[in-house]
């Protein structure tokens, strides 16, 4: 996931779908490179940098490791497929 993408797009107040349109992609694409599910090509990072008025770089610092919450049906599931 790139939080500062996120974050660059509700600074500047644009959607999703409009920077999608903007740049000539599918929005499920975008919507999949903005949550991290797909990598985005150097010439895709630079167009939408260029879009939003910021730095590449900081735009898709990747977030880090998502902290492990342990809840008892967290547990249960893991020990029911351990086993």
């Amino acid at each position: 996931m790139y939080p500062n993408l996120k974050l660059q797009l509700w600074r500047t107040g644009m959607r999703q779908n409009r920077l999608a349109k903007l740049l000539g992609l599918h929005e499920a694409m975008l919507s999949k490179v903005v949550n991290g599910y797909r990598r985005p090509s150097p010439q895709l990072r630079r167009r939408i940098a260029s879009a939003l008025s910021t730095s590449e770089d900081w735009l898709f610092e990747a977030a880090g490791p998502q902290p492990r919450i342990e809840t008892p049906l967290a547990e249960a599931v893991k020990s029911a497929l351990d086993s």
